[in-house]
């Protein structure tokens, strides 16, 4: 059954053109974003959330959790497709018998496939394994193959980012000692530690987004929740076992990041200063800065966005409970860069 989109008015929503006062490390300026139109796309279940979004073979696709709240045994992962981004219809629902399913990524494996992985947290803990890292892996969008059991237990891979026939992804460890873990794969099914403990000092690191750029650096926005709770963007050149990290000096949720074709960041956040929000922010990896663009129609328990920059236009899929429900919204930006 095809779903359609639910437009959300725009009037009391703050569209920013910005242009930064001076200029930014390596001379960049913010670029200016503008939102087009928000709407929400699914709402099925009692509580829908953690998204992500990707286009693969000519055809969207957005994933994310379906459960009765925030935190419940009844987790799934739910696969929505479209041609157009107006009308969506279901591909799949990823379950784990005894187990809650969570935060749903998807990505493009070296062969091709599409990749949709997640976490599970174990409703009944085995010699005190909480929770596993999963993925499914489809060549077409609607036959899949998995779960596969990837990385290591109670390491909790948020993400993936494949670059160069090479897949990424960072786990954070859910009990004993608290530390992140770099892994790589070359098929999406058997992933191996590539540099262990990479952000050190004991603080709570955790959800991560990656990003490699054309020279092979790869930059990570990661979220942290102890001590002063402030995001870190990261930078390594290969083979990515040494890290050097600054401080963004602000709290964030469900980090997202991509990079536009002039080298700017873009990121879309949960942010938690003033009113709880889901905001489009720019980041100066060089200064080590974040700032917000725009705020998305969004409120209460939201974030946890997909990106994808699509003929000119930042497609950003997201969930939001500003509407009452908890749901997930689609919106179009169009970013105007700035001339150096």
């Amino acid at each position: 059954m095809a779903v359609g989109w639910k437009p959300i008015a725009l009037g009391s929503v703050a569209i920013l053109t910005l242009t930064l006062a001076g200029s930014a490390s390596g001379g960049q300026k913010m670029p200016t974003a503008k939102l087009m139109e928000a709407r929400r796309i699914w709402n099925k279940a009692p509580h829908n959330a953690f998204t992500d979004l990707i286009r693969f073979k000519s055809h969207w696709y957005c994933a994310f959790r379906e459960g009765k709240g925030h935190v419940c045994d009844t987790g799934k992962l739910r696969v929505i497709t479209s041609t157009d981004g107006q009308e969506w219809t279901s591909a799949a629902l990823m379950d784990w018998d005894g187990g809650d399913v969570r935060d749903a990524k998807l990505s493009i494996a070296a062969d091709g496939r599409l990749m949709l992985s997640g976490a599970v947290r174990l409703l009944k803990p085995v010699e005190g394994q909480t929770h596993q890292s999963v993925s499914w892996l489809s060549a077409d969008g609607k036959q899949w193959d998995g779960p596969f059991r990837i990385g290591d237990p109670n390491l909790w891979m948020w993400s993936a980012t494949w670059h160069k026939g090479t897949g990424y992804s960072i786990g954070y460890s859910t009990a004993g000692k608290r530390f992140i873990r770099l892994y790589h794969t070359r098929d999406g099914q058997q992933w191996a530690t590539l540099a262990d403990d990479i952000f050190p000092g004991g603080t709570y690191a955790n959800e991560t987004s990656l990003v490699f750029a054309p020279d092979d650096t790869c930059h990570c926005l990661l979220r942290r929740d102890s001590h002063k709770a402030t995001a870190q963007v990261g930078t390594a050149r290969p083979p990515y076992t040494q890290w050097t990290w600054q401080d963004l000096g602000v709290r964030v949720g469900g980090p997202k990041m991509i990079q536009l074709p002039d080298g700017r960041f873009l990121a879309v956040v949960r942010l938690y200063d003033k009113k709880v929000r889901t905001g489009v922010c720019w980041i100066d990896a060089d200064a080590g800065r974040l700032h917000e663009l725009l705020t998305l129609p969004s409120g209460g328990d939201t974030s946890y966005a997909g990106m994808v920059l699509h003929e000119g236009v930042l497609w950003v899929s997201y969930y939001s409970s500003h509407e009452g429900k908890t749901s997930i919204y689609l919106a179009k930006l169009r970013i105007v860069p700035t001339a150096p």
